[in-house]
């Protein structure tokens, strides 16, 4: 008897989570092409580079992350040194990022420019797993696509330059391929 009820609540929780992780509403942020109505993603330019990987955030619960499941906090050209990647710190929270160093080696105007949060959609269920295993410190290579997301009344549009701060500055950033360069703690 003991034996039955284990097994008939094991098979309600198993069929508990497929069916609320099959929703169409997050096929996109699984890798899939979006099956809802309205939901639509347009190319908006290539995009690639190399980037440090200052720290990322997992969201659920948000209306974005229907599209994008994870932020990816980067530093890129001269801020991808792990010498001054280890500098900064940062903040991420609510889509945004907050970031500080001690001295900037370069003038603000130009740090603002290597220091980015990049809204990540997974272009293919095998992206989808990938990034998640990013760690801080780890310099990948990211190509894909700026997008911008449509869901009914939802207009995410990515930032096509970097260098913005507040509301539209972050890169909404389809990722079509994503290699590891190096892994390192910083």
């Amino acid at each position: 008897m003991l034996k039955h009820l284990c097994l008939g609540v094991m098979v309600a929780l198993c069929i508990g989570q497929v069916s609320a992780s099959t929703s169409s509403d997050y096929n996109i942020a699984r890798g899939l092409a979006p099956e809802v109505k309205g939901q639509s993603i347009s190319v908006l330019k290539p995009f690639k580079g190399d980037f440090r990987i200052l720290g990322s955030k997992q969201y659920r619960d948000d209306e974005q992350a229907k599209f994008s499941p994870i932020d990816f906090a980067v530093s890129y050209g001269l801020f991808a040194h792990p010498n001054i990647a280890s500098q900064i710190k940062i903040n991420q929270y609510d889509r945004y990022l907050n970031w500080t160093m001690q001295t900037l080696p370069v003038p603000p105007d130009q740090a603002l420019k290597l220091v980015s949060n990049m809204h990540i959609i997974p272009a293919n269920p095998n992206i989808a797993k990938q990034i998640t295993q990013v760690k801080r410190g780890d310099l990948v290579r990211l190509k894909g696509e700026l997008v911008e997301v449509k869901d009914n009344n939802l207009v995410w549009t990515s930032s096509l330059s970097p260098g913005g701060v507040g509301d539209g500055a972050c890169e909404v950033f389809r990722v079509q391929s994503i290699q590891w360069i190096e892994r390192q703690k910083i």
